[in-house]
Parts: structure tokens; sequence; C-alpha cells
């Protein structure tokens, strides 16, 4: 039978034809209005499993649909391009296919939110299509069709896991405890998260997900208000929506490293918590708000989105649902940054952290007090300066800073009495970490986390924390000109270490028993 698909809003002017063409084996009718291909998907098909990520700038390739059988990311295909064709989403896959890929992907841990998960299956099952006939995927192959995706999960070997085990034999199921991985998830992750196949097929329960069909649509009027209107597409040209773009500016440090006789010394620019999932939530009149949580904690960077309390006014404001949703540049614009640093430690162990504080700031009260925590010596000082918000929200705020220039000091003092350059850190909840890295570049974590609950779950956040890691200390950061404002605007500029560069991995689960414990900060 045909579907047809009524548009909400005003078709394209001048009359334009309507486009048809197939989505998952059913036929499909929209108006021509200038929509692109990922939002009819999502609000006017109702399949939802194509994610907006970069909304929309075709960098992060959790949006990736085949169109007659080859991988397009569909926030930068506008509909009118796949008239009188086939688009097919994970939802519309050979089932057998789909669910080799899926338990593969529980197998391994390669899924952790869930959000980037559909795109990459889309695109690594299109390759083992592909490649029929010449023989199974290998690193290679998967790291170059891994190029055009993102994931800030997972620490990408997981994924390299499940590929490479996926394209010659069909896993069996795992023998593993959900319940169990899904309180490690919660553990590690700080908020409520599942674990297991509907997961992996993007139904973590998600905001935008979510939404009532017919919703209103919400987005920042670029004022400190709210455009509404009844699609995003409209919403968007209504507020004047400008592409972001990457900038040509390098990363600029704002804080001088303090005068001192510095054994180690640490200085860090604003870095992007770097979440796939944009802010969005949605509210009834009288309701209550669709968290933007969801299903991961985006790094404590959404604790305090307005998107929330924007769709309950908003809600009641216009009497029916309405969705708040941000744009990735919103998110870049707005969002809270890990603080700038520059710290320098002397022999003894004592020293100086200068810390950025800008004018839209939060209190940074927690990070001082984990910072002087983790690093006891460490006199912190408080340095205004123009800049994005930054906020002791985010992931292991201060605590990071001082566990990393305490465990170089320690570091430096070991490596003068001849001993080798293992580090170990302890976590404030009570965890513990080893980590060495060779010359190649290879790195081996040991882990002590209590009962790991299990373990899949365990490895896949120490992997996602490695990766973290490495990304922080060697390439991310967002530029920022003179007068505070952000100028890239894509996650392509933050600098999150992609999968053809992230080394092999070796971890180490000391599973000595007692109460778990998050480890993987």
């Amino acid at each position: 039978m045909r579907l047809l698909v009524q548009l909400i809003g005003e078709a394209r002017p001048g009359g334009a034809p309507p486009i048809s063409f197939v989505v998952d084996g059913r036929p499909v009718e929209v108006p021509d209005d200038g929509a692109s291909l990922l939002e009819v998907l999502r609000d006017r098909v109702g399949v939802r499993s194509p994610k907006d990520g970069c909304s929309p700038q075709g960098q992060c390739g959790c949006c990736t649909v085949w169109v007659d059988g080859s991988p397009r990311v569909a926030c930068v295909t506008p509909t009118r391009r796949v008239a009188g064709r086939e688009v097919t989403t994970l939802d519309g896959i050979d089932p057998i296919v789909r669910q080799r890929w899926v338990q593969a992907f529980v197998n391994a841990g390669a899924s952790q939110c869930g959000f980037c998960t559909p795109g990459i299956l889309m695109r690594l099952a299109g390759l083992e299509a592909r490649r029929a006939g010449d023989g199974p995927l290998d690193e290679r192959s998967v790291g170059t069709a891994l190029a055009a995706h993102l994931c800030r999960c997972t620490g990408w070997r997981s994924i390299f896991d499940a590929a490479l085990g996926t394209s010659s034999t069909a896993p069996h199921a795992a023998t593993r405890d959900l319940a169990n991985a899904a309180r490690r998830a919660e553990l590690e992750g700080g908020s409520p998260q599942l674990v297991g196949a509907d997961v992996v097929l993007g139904h973590g329960g998600f905001a935008d997900d979510t939404a009532p069909a017919g919703a209103l649509v919400a987005v920042p009027d670029g004022a400190g208000g709210w455009v509404v209107a009844d699609t995003l597409h409209e919403a968007r040209a209504k507020a004047g929506k400008v592409q972001g773009r990457n900038s040509t500016v390098a990363l600029r440090h704002p804080l001088e490293l303090p005068p001192g006789d510095f054994v180690v010394t640490l200085r860090t620019t604003w870095v992007e918590p770097g979440y796939l999932e944009p802010d969005a939530s949605w509210c009834e009149p009288g309701g209550e708000p669709a968290t933007p949580l969801a299903n991961g904690g985006a790094f404590g960077g959404k604790r305090h989105s307005p998107v929330a309390a924007a769709a309950r006014r908003l809600a009641g404001e216009y009497g029916r649902a309405v969705r708040v949703v941000l744009a990735r540049e919103d998110v870049v614009r707005a969002g809270p940054k890990r603080p700038p640093v520059a710290a320098g430690v002397r022999a003894d162990g004592t020293g100086i952290v200068r810390v950025a504080r800008t004018p839209d700031s939060g209190e940074l009260g927690s990070w001082r007090a984990a910072l002087e925590r983790a690093a006891p010596g460490l006199v912190v000082e408080e340095v205004a300066v123009p800049g994005p918000p930054v906020s002791a929200d985010v992931r292991a705020a201060g605590w990071a800073e001082g566990a990393v220039l305490r465990a170089v000091w320690l570091a430096v003092i070991a490596g003068a009495s001849g001993r080798g350059p293992e580090v170990t850190i302890a976590s404030p909840e009570g965890g513990r970490a080893t980590a060495t890295m060779a010359a190649d570049g290879a790195v081996q974590v040991s882990v002590s986390a209590g009962d790991p609950l299990d373990e899949v779950t365990l490895r896949s956040y120490v992997l996602g924390a490695t990766h973290q890691a490495l990304g922080w200390v060697r390439r991310e950061g967002i530029a920022v000109d003179e007068a505070g404002a952000v100028l890239d605007l894509t996650v392509r500029s933050f600098g999150i270490l992609p999968a053809r560069d992230m080394p092999a991995v070796e971890i180490v689960v000391d599973d000595a028993g007692g109460p778990p414990v998050a480890v993987s900060e």
C-alpha cells in the first residue's frame, strides 16, 4: 500500500511537484520545500534511527543511510536529490545482517549511549556488502570507513573488534548479565543507561526521538529567546541559522604560565565536551519535560542545559507539545567547556594552578576543591578572561587536572631514581588505574574498580576514557578570539581523535571484588 506522508507547513513556493521515493521498501511522497533528507526521514516519515548530531554539517556520520545501496549522510542531502530513488535506513536492511551486526556490537561493548551507532552500522554493513567475495574486513578498510564518523564514547577499538569479528563469522550470543552491565554503565556515565541490542539500534530513548508527531519546534533566536514553528526546517529558517564552519585560527592558550622553578608544567585551552547528541527536550502542556540526558550523561555538559525548562514554559504558552532543539553551533557557542589552565609543579610537589573564569561561568569552587584533593600542595588562582562558559560539571573537572599534574610529577621524580614510566592514579570514588605507553604508542591500562559487574562494559568505558585522555593531551581544543567568541563551530574542529589515529589499547581488569566503583575518569 502506498504511504502518503503529509508535510506540516507550506509547500515550496512556485507549486513544485511533490517528491516521490522509497524508504525501506515503502513508497513515500513529500512536498518539495527544501528540507534535508534527514529531517524528512525523522519528522515526516517517522524513521528515527538516523540521528541529527551536527545539525547539519555532514561531519559526524550519525545520519548515515543508503541511497541506492551507497552510504550517504542524510543531513546534507536535499530530499529532492533522492527523487525516484531507494533510501535504506538501519530499520530496512536485511534482518539477518542487522541482527548479526547488532550482536557483534553488543558482544564487543562497541556502543555506549548508542547515538552514533546506527550510522556506523550502516557504514560498516555497506562496506561488508561492497567487499563481498574479497575476503573479511581488515583493520585498514574499517579505519578508512570510520573516517566519516565520530564516536565520543567508545574509544573506537571496541568498534574495530566488532567489525573484524562480524565480517567473517556471525558471533554467538555472549553470556552477559545486561542488568549488571547497565549498573556499570550508570556508575561510569553518571546517569541511568541501558545496555543491549536496543541501544545499538539507536533506541536508547533520546529526547528528540520520543517527541510526539506534530509537536511545535523551538530553536534559539540568537538573542536569548526562542523561535517557534511547525517544523525544524521552518524554525531554523526563521531564526536565520547560519551553517557553522571551522576556522583557520590557531588554538590560543589564554593563561600564561606562572613564574617559578617548575619541573612539570601544564597549559591547556578551551576543550569542548564533544557529546554527539545536541541538547533536546520536549514537553506537553502541564507535563514533565523529557530529559536531555536520555541514555548518557554527556560527560557533564548537559547538567544545566536550558532546553527542558524552555520546553515546559513554551508548551504552557502555546498549549501544545513543543520540542526544543539546539543546533551544533548553539551547543558550541553556549555550552560549558573544560576550563583552560596554566600550572607549574616544583620538585617538592608544591606549585600553582591558574584556572580561567569567564563571564558566564558557573561556580568553580568544586573544581578547586577536586584539584586540591587530587594534588595537595597546589595553590589555585582564578583568572578572569573573556571566553565561552566554563564549568565544574564537565567530566573529572579539577580532579583530572590535579591527578595529571601529580602523576607526571611523581613520574619525573621516579625517573630520576631509575624507575619506569608507569603511572598510577586513584580516583575519588576509590577506583585505581595504572597506565603505560609503549614506544609505538600502544597503551596498557590496568584497572581496579571493585566488582566489575560486567567486564565488557567496564572495558568499553576504560577504552573511551583512554581515547578522551589521549585527545585531551595531544590535540583537543577550540579556537576562541581575543573577545571570547568561539570560532570553531563544527564537530570536526574539536580535535576528537579519529578512529585511524587511536592506538591499540590493552586493558587488564583486576577483579578484586568489593563494592563496584567508577574508574573510567
